[in-house]
């Protein structure tokens, strides 16, 4: 199949949240792990407002497991720091998916980062996307 490239002004959702005092290392700076849950729960929440339940894909067969991870810290966040996930879909492929992130703090770039993932089955085995997960993923999200 060949991959699609989604249209970023449909293929956005932005989520915001608070720093959590645990999520801070002695410095009172979030500590660099935690970026990769931030991305995490901004793909949870672009799926759902597509009105997408991931255990809805697991319960039929179809995960989606992350295979490549990058992370560019561009400025500290601290506790109770105010922060926005932007989420976009970057690339929609046969077999796998493309999400970009940006993470900002009022007018602060704060984080950017990207994640591949992997269609598998319940085995791990990789497997294709069919054609109604695909069609799902290319639509706008719906009011909140």
């Amino acid at each position: 199949m060949p991959r699609i490239l989604p249209d970023a002004a449909i293929a956005t959702t932005v989520h915001s949240f608070r720093v959590r005092f645990f999520e801070t290392d002695l410095m009172g700076i979030v500590h660099h792990a935690n970026y990769l849950t931030y991305f995490e729960a901004g793909r949870v929440e672009w799926l759902r407002r597509r009105g997408i339940k991931y255990s809805d894909w697991t319960a039929s067969g179809m995960h989606t497991a992350v295979v490549e991870a990058t992370t560019k810290y561009h400025a500290p966040a601290k506790f109770d720091d105010e922060l926005a996930c932007a989420t976009t879909l970057v690339e929609v492929g046969g077999a796998s998916l493309i999400y970009g992130y940006r993470l900002t703090r009022d007018d602060t770039l704060i984080a950017t980062g990207q994640t591949r993932l992997a269609c598998v089955d319940h085995s791990q085995k990789l497997t294709k996307m069919s054609n109604e997960m695909r069609a799902i993923l290319l639509v706008p999200e719906h009011a909140k």
